[in-house]
């Protein structure tokens, strides 16, 4: 499932990292573990269409103390990458933390409560990157701007990410702005939606 395409257009290693990290404090429940419509929890879905979609290694991000998001007993095994203990930057701790692991490689950053995320928004993606692209996202429908959870980093993003984390600055979405980071138009319409509350959750079941 990992041999699609292990290599960006770059020219790097290309791996995948699924954020599930967060408190899901909206929700009421843990995200990771919601139930997609095609059986496979949220955490699980996002892992495996990394796969399918070319990333040659994919980790799930957690926090320090998270168990292991539901569905992934049985023949899926997936590698963790933990936060620091007492972190507490949000998706930015866990991407630093991909990115110190495997410095050589192409990160594709995925937020794991994408329902409608599907493999042409991955695949397009991957295969847009131009040798030079050190950040890649799909431009918003909503309001025009980057899109950070659902994007690729290159090597060189690792340094812009530690300077930002340097200067409190821990929002993914401004650090693509500073940067000027290079947008594609959506894919698929509403493949990044997210879903951080019941409602939210509720309609993304819907057609």
């Amino acid at each position: 499932m990992l041999t699609v395409r292990s290599i960006s257009n770059s020219g790097q290693e290309l791996c995948g990292l699924v954020l599930a990290g967060g408190r899901s404090s909206r929700m009421g429940s843990d995200k990771a573990s919601l139930v997609h419509g095609d059986g496979r929890t949220l955490a699980l879905r996002t892992y495996e269409l990394l796969g399918e979609a070319g990333c040659r290694w994919v980790a799930l991000s957690l926090r320090a103390d998270q168990d292991l998001p539901a569905g992934f007993a049985g023949g899926t095994v997936p590698a963790l990458i933990r936060d620091p203990a007492g972190a507490s930057a949000g998706p930015l701790t866990g991407m630093l933390a991909a990115m110190r692991s495997r410095p050589e490689a192409n990160w594709l950053v995925v937020a794991c409560d994408l329902p409608r995320l599907d493999l042409a928004t991955l695949r397009a993606l991957i295969g847009s990157q131009l040798p030079g692209d050190v950040l890649l996202a799909y431009r918003s429908e909503h309001d025009g701007l980057p899109e950070p959870l659902c994007a690729l980093y290159a090597p060189a993003a690792a340094e812009l990410l530690e300077e930002a984390m340097a200067a409190a600055l821990r929002c993914p979405r401004k650090i693509l702005i500073k940067h000027q980071c290079r947008l594609l138009e959506p894919v698929s319409p509403g493949a990044l939606d997210n879903a951080n509350t019941p409602d939210e959750w509720e309609a993304s079941r819907n057609p």
